[in-house]
Order: structure tokens, then C-alpha cells, then sequence
């Protein structure tokens, strides 16, 4: 993989990065002020119990950018009707009719109905995990779809990619899901400190770094397949 494939891999970690950086050094937590009503549709259980998923919004949309940026054969119209399609739909499924929107709430649903019938808390953890992968994997697939950012591709190498993006979601929302065992503390019930910013910094990192290559691994195999067709 190219320097400039890695690059361009790791913006979309540096923005769920940024954010937790504007988090901590703005002191937000649930006691700032936001326009009335918003604060009730913001906080919640949710965001108390999955806190990190704000940053993998911000990866999505991310991702969504970068690919609405990248080279290709889509026209500028396509572009940028896809990158708003993409993101309304990303946006949707995560924070409608709150915050975790159908994602988290799928999520959780099917966690608890499976430990509710009896299966182990690392199952039902899993399959919740695998859950919100589904749901956030087809928002962000579609809004690249509707960009222009999989063609040229053969069905059998783009069937094993959707698998292999899965299972590095998949793994990402496990991670992120298990912050709170991880050290992380209380926010957004009081100010993210450093400490804090820290571990979820961390978190994130190791979270969407697997994805993040693959999907910088699999632009990077893109660009040498056209090459390699506009060569001959």
C-alpha cells in the first residue's frame, strides 16, 4: 500500500481523534448549554452507556468525505448528491429519534434478547456488536455506492471485501463498546479529562485502524487495476 493510500486511510481516524480532542479541551459535557430540547434529544442512556459511538459517527462521515474526494469517474453531480444521500442516511440510522439511533438501539435489542434467553454476556455482547457493524457498515456502503466509489470492481473480490470490512467493523464497535470496562470514566456526566481522552483516544485508534487499512488497502488496489486497463 502507498504512503499517500495510508494517508488518506487515516483521515477519517484523525477526525474521531479531533473530535475527542474538542471534546476534552472545551470542558462539553451534559451541563452545557445547548438550544432548548436539543439536550434531551442529545443525552441519554445511550450516550452515558456507549459514549465512543459519537466518534464513530465522525469516522463514518469521515470515510464518506474522503470517498466523495477521492479520485475516480464520478462526476462532481454524483459526488455530491451521493456524499448528501450518504450522510443523511449515516446520520439517521445513528442519532433518529435520538442520539444511538436504530444502530445502538438494534444493537442493544438483540444483546438483551439473547441474554435473555439464556446465552453467555460475551455472546449477547457479540451479536449486538455484530448488529451495530450491520447497520453502520450498510449506511456508510451505500453512501459510497451512491458516490461512484465501487466500480470496476469483480463481484467475487467485492463480496470478500464487504466480509472483511464487516468483521473489522465488527471488531471496531466491540471495542468501542467495552469503554467503560476499559477505564474510560463518566462522561459526558462531567468534563472529559485528560486521562480519559486518553484511553479513549486509544480506544478509537485501535478500534479503526484495521478498517481504516483495509479500506486504504483496497483504494490502493483500485487505482493499479484502472492503471493497469488504461496501460493496455
Amino acid at each position: 500500500m502507498t504512503r499517500s493510500a495510508v494517508a488518506a486511510a487515516g483521515l477519517p481516524i484523525a477526525a474521531a481523534l479531533l473530535g475527542i480532542l474538542a471534546a476534552a479541551a472545551s470542558g462539553f459535557d451534559q451541563r452545557s448549554a445547548l438550544a432548548p430540547g436539543l439536550s434531551a434529544y442529545f443525552y441519554g442512556f445511550f450516550l452515558d452507556r456507549y459514549p465512543l459511538f459519537a466518534a464513530a459517527i465522525l469516522y463514518g462521515l469521515a470515510r464518506l468525505v474522503l470517498a466523495a474526494t477521492a479520485p475516480g469517474p464520478s462526476g462532481f453531480p454524483r459526488r455530491a448528491i451521493g456524499l448528501a444521500f450518504g450522510a443523511i442516511l449515516l446520520l439517521s440510522l445513528c442519532i433518529y429519534p435520538t442520539f444511538g439511533g436504530l444502530v445502538l438501539r438494534g444493537a442493544f435489542g438483540t444483546g438483551s434478547m439473547a441474554f435473555l434467553n439464556q446465552q453467555p454476556m460475551a455472546v449477547a455482547f457479540a451479536l449486538g456488536a455484530a448488529v451495530a457493524a450491520i447497520l453502520f457498515g450498510i449506511a456508510m456502503g451505500l453512501g459510497v455506492l451512491a458516490i461512484g466509489g465501487q466500480t470496476g470492481r469483480r463481484i467475487g473480490r467485492r463480496a470478500v471485501s464487504l466480509v472483511v470490512r464487516f468483521a473489522a467493523l465488527w471488531f471496531a464497535f466491540a471495542l468501542l463498546g467495552l469503554a467503560r470496562e476499559a477505564g474510560f470514566g463518566i462522561w459526558p456526566r462531567r468534563p472529559l479529562d485528560g486521562r480519559d481522552a486518553g484511553i479513549a483516544a486509544g480506544l478509537v485508534l485501535a478500534a479503526f485502524l484495521p478498517h481504516a487499512l483495509l479500506v486504504g488497502w483496497s483504494g490502493d488496489r483500485r487505482r493499479q487495476d484502472s492503471e493497469a486497463v488504461y496501460a493496455r
